[in-house]
């Protein structure tokens, strides 16, 4: 059995998990990520996508996060999220009206800088909806 370590995952509106977990893979910025025990201390942006967790007694549980943080220590790891959840709370509605919101804001934005964030931000949910709410 592999070694177990901390996990939080929290959003502004609730502590989704905090438990010994033997694995965790989190979509970061620069590629998907797995953190066991022991992990090299590291501090990563996270985008949109699923978190999977790997409970120490094996339960696998997985959940969509929307952007955040994630701050991993050789005993703990904690992904402080915009905005989580599980991902069977996820349907099509949710998922359609933050991409909706995201279109908007990028028909809004002042900038050539905000408008290219948005669109990756945009790109982001939209390959989401295909992995997380399939058709």
């Amino acid at each position: 059995m592999a070694d177990a370590f901390k996990f939080e995952l929290v959003s502004p509106e609730r502590l989704l998990v905090s438990e010994n977990v033997s694995e965790v893979v989190i979509p970061a910025t620069l590629g998907e990520m797995t953190v066991l025990a022991n992990h090299a201390p590291t501090m990563t942006t996270i985008k949109p996508g699923v978190v999977s967790v790997k409970l120490a007694s094996g339960q696998v549980t997985k959940y969509v996060v929307f952007g955040g943080f994630a701050d991993i220590v050789q005993d703990s790891c904690t992904l402080l999220a915009e905005s989580a959840v599980p991902v069977t709370e996820l349907n099509q509605d949710t998922l359609q009206k933050r991409i909706d919101a995201t279109q908007a804001a990028i028909d809004n934005a002042n900038s050539d800088e905000h408008k290219t964030k948005l669109e990756q931000f945009l790109s982001e949910l939209t390959h989401l909806n295909g992995i997380v709410v399939p058709a």
